[in-house]
């Protein structure tokens, strides 16, 4: 019996063995990626790196671990604007050959490494050009405090390779730790475990413990200072930003527990966020450990933190499980935005969750509008090749992803599918996966052979046809039906005591959304002496007021939205603005004006969204 029972144990062990390294040989095709991580791949980085504000430049070391999985002689790395001046093997730093391919646009070129069989460490030596698009310099006039300069980086998509040599694709996870000199007066930190407190050295060093893909390879470097907010949540901003960015997001915090109990531990340790000068060109970013956040969500009034609730979301959909390549970017952005609703509902009540679930449908709506019903971008899963991927991160992959996940959670029930997900994460905890992968789980592990209910939710159709499928779920609020009451009713009744009536930023934003088409620029006038709009409303209230106010010739608002786009480099609220006024010749020309003098101050996504619209 003995014999037979180890026998057995060897075999299932054997079993395992194989079915690991089936796994392990088992790569996904990156289309925007040069590297060959079924060959050789990269495991884990240590980077030593030196960042001069003189020269706008990171100069230093990178050095990767690798598993040369073939046993061949090259590694094939992602660049784009790098200079790369030398490159050694081993602890031992034995020089090698290293070659540039071909330079694609978006893409850079390939860095070829000349490796042995038994190579296990690369060390490229390097420096970046003032073309790195992931990187923004900001003089001091550019920041909060206008005293000292700053740097911080984006990365997502394919721009970590423009200031790290790296194997550039959400499909490939590694560690890292790093070393990072600065000026002395200044602060670092990055996606990692982060200082509190700067040092008199200007040297800090990093661990980032868990694998992650490069897009969320992060660093920051200005005049920073920390407050917490709770033993694992708090805020890094400049000083003059620091008590009211602490004050603003108080309840982090809780927005964690939230999400805990939703979806399982938060694994990263701690969550703490940085406040960006205005040039940083998004909401957020959700760098591990360290989100980045716009000064844009400071209110004043905490009605536009719902913002965190998606970056935290981030934590689990996106830096937990990774879409494995950017046309899967729905995997990431859909179940975040879900996963966002959900902390919302539990932090902010149901009848705030049902305004943003019409708030979303609109959104889906417009987008869908703008598109075209069948144009193939509107689909889930996209087709990115020979694209800059950055075409793929559109409202499309959030709001339809989120429809859809609303489809399945009515389908199935809500516990039902908050405990699908909640073991969805788990099992794909720190992997990158395709679409075809969450199919296959989703087939096995909720529809489990259940025809009736497969053909309630159609995946397929959600995921791989144009448009919105007629199965979406409806939505009210009655928050806004007597809201819409107030509209069909105000010219009769007048506007005066209308903003003791429709308060919320969310309840103001719908009310802006549905201005009757042919709403007069005394109208809006009159609307504005109300509510004050121009001059008074947060971040999203006035991008939502500043697109009528373009479109029906509301002059009086014109310098504080040539303000605005001057003010911020959030590219998908600027492009809203810049869309709306190239739809006539003036307002074109205007736009053209206005981007001369503001493109300075832009992130580089940023600039060249803006000129694709502007052509």
């Amino acid at each position: 019996m003995k014999k037979i029972y180890l026998l057995t144990i060897f075999l299932t062990a054997l079993a395992c063995q194989k079915k690991t390294e089936t796994e392990k040989a088992t790569t996904v095709k990156d289309e925007h990626s040069y590297s060959k991580p079924d060959l050789a791949v990269v495991k884990h980085l240590d980077l030593d790196i030196n960042v001069n504000f003189e020269t706008q430049s990171i100069s230093g070391k990178a050095s990767w671990q690798i598993d040369n999985i073939s046993k061949g002689n090259e590694i094939i790395f992602d660049e784009n604007t790098l200079n790369i001046t030398k490159v050694t093997l081993g602890d031992e730093e034995k020089e090698t050959k290293f070659e540039l391919g071909k330079d694609v646009e978006f893409h850079g070129k390939p860095l070829h490494i000349t490796i042995e069989p038994n190579t296990t460490k690369v060390n490229i030596y390097y420096s970046t050009s003032k073309d790195a698009v992931a990187l923004q310099w900001l003089k001091p006039a550019q920041t909060a405090d206008k005293k000292k300069p700053f740097l911080f980086s984006q990365g997502e998509s394919i721009w970590s390779r423009t200031w790290i040599p790296c194997q550039d694709s959400p499909s490939i996870r590694f560690t890292y730790n790093a070393k990072v000199t600065v000026p002395k007066d200044l602060m670092a930190v990055m996606s990692a475990v982060n200082p509190q407190n700067k040092n008199d050295t200007g040297v800090y060093t990093f661990k980032q413990d868990k694998a992650i893909p490069s897009y969320l390879m992060a660093i920051a470097v200005g005049d920073i200072e920390f407050q917490s907010i709770d033993n694992r949540t708090g805020v890094y901003a400049e000083p003059s930003m620091l008590k009211k960015s602490a004050w603003e997001f108080a309840e982090l915090g809780k927005m964690v527990v939230a999400a805990e109990k939703l979806y399982g531990p938060y694994r990263w340790g701690r969550y703490d966020v940085l406040v960006l000068p205005p040039s940083f060109p998004y909401g957020g970013m959700e760098n591990p450990n360290l989100t980045f956040l716009t000064p844009g969500v400071i209110a004043g009034d905490r009605s536009l933190t719902s913002l965190l609730a998606h970056e935290l979301g981030h934590s689990w959909s996106g830096n937990l499980v990774t879409n494995a390549t950017w046309d899967d970017i729905w995997l990431n952005e859909g179940f975040t935005t879900y996963v966002e609703h959900r902390i919302g509902e539990e932090i902010f009540g149901k009848k705030e969750a049902e305004m943003q679930d019409v708030i979303s449908r609109k959104e889906l709506d417009d987008n869908i509008a703008e598109y075209g019903n069948t144009n193939p971008d509107t689909r889930l899963k996209v087709s990115l090749t020979g694209r800059n991927p950055d075409d793929g991160i559109s409202q499309i992959p959030y709001v339809k992803g989120y429809e859809f996940l609303k489809v399945i959670e009515h389908a199935a029930g809500r516990e039902k599918f908050d405990a699908f997900i909640k073991n969805y994460f788990n099992a794909h905890a720190f992997q990158s996966i395709t679409t075809e992968d969450f199919l296959k789980y989703y087939n096995e592990n909720l529809i489990k052979g259940d025809k009736t209910l497969a053909d309630k939710i159609k995946a397929e159709d959600w995921i791989y046809k144009p448009g919105v499928p007629s199965n979406i779920t409806s939505v009210s609020s009655a928050d806004f039906t007597a809201i819409d009451s107030i509209q069909k009713n105000w010219r009769k009744t007048g506007i005066k005591g209308l903003s003791q009536k429709i308060k919320s930023t969310t309840e103001k934003q719908h009310f802006i959304d549905y201005l009757p088409e042919d709403i007069t620029p005394k109208e809006m006038a009159d609307i504005d002496a109300e509510f004050n709009f121009t001059k008074g409303g947060n971040f999203v209230i006035k991008r939502q007021w500043f697109v009528p106010a373009i479109r029906h010739h509301y002059t009086v608002a014109y310098p504080a939205i040539e303000q605005f786009m001057i003010a911020t480099s959030r590219t998908g609220s600027l492009m809203t603005l810049y869309k709306e006024m190239v739809k006539t010749p003036e307002g074109k020309i205007w736009a053209k004006q206005i981007f001369e003098k503001a493109k300075s101050g832009y992130h580089a996504t940023t600039v060249q969204a803006v000129e694709g619209v502007l052509k």
